[in-house]
């Protein structure tokens, strides 16, 4: 079914049969050749090392690669290979591993610190840091100065407290002997 033509002088385009311009060229883009599409690309075509690359043409990222079905992951290591994961590390690369630090000697530590304010802890901290030096000597544990400073601070400390005691007792003896006994 056709429609009338538009009544009076008006020329309606979509009506018209006849076009009102030519089809556009599909070879020119704004008046420009559109240039032809690239053909497949042989992998094995010799390539000339010293050419210069363009560092602005594009990259399929996706070239090569096969779909992840393709490449099925075994839940198993195959004979004669290593398990999956992380390579084991060379001797000799990287920093060395700290050694483990011995626990009694970080406790002889506390213990020492903590006689500042109770002063029975400090001898306990120098004797523990003794038997930590021992056990750091026979098993090559990490904390060697630890110990070290767990007796020193502890042997000052009790030191300090014989001392303190020393001069409580002479303060008492001197009280009651200069004490006059006739007031009672």
């Amino acid at each position: 079914m056709t429609n009338p033509p538009p009544p009076g002088n008006w020329n309606d385009p979509t009506w018209s049969a006849q076009p009102s311009s030519p089809a556009p060229d599909p070879t020119l883009v704004a008046g420009q050749p559109v240039p032809p599409q690239p053909g497949p690309v042989d992998p094995y075509a010799p390539v000339a090392p010293y050419a210069p690359i363009d560092p602005y043409a594009p990259v399929d990222p996706y070239a090569g690669a096969q779909p992840p079905a393709a490449q099925p992951m075994p839940s198993y290591a195959p004979a004669g290979y290593a398990p999956a994961g992380y390579p084991p590390q060379y001797p000799g690369y990287g920093y060395p591993q700290p050694p483990k630090t011995n626990g009694l000697a970080i406790a002889a530590f506390v213990l020492a610190m903590i006689g500042f304010t109770s002063c029975i802890t400090a001898p306990i901290g120098a004797i523990l840091g003794h038997v930590a030096q021992k056990q750091i000597r026979l098993s090559g544990e990490g904390g060697a100065g630890i110990a070290k400073a767990a007796i020193i601070v502890g042997w000052i400390l009790t030191g300090l407290l014989v001392l303190v005691l020393a001069v409580y007792a002479a303060a008492i003896a001197y009280a009651i002997a200069t004490s006059d006994n006739s007031s009672f």
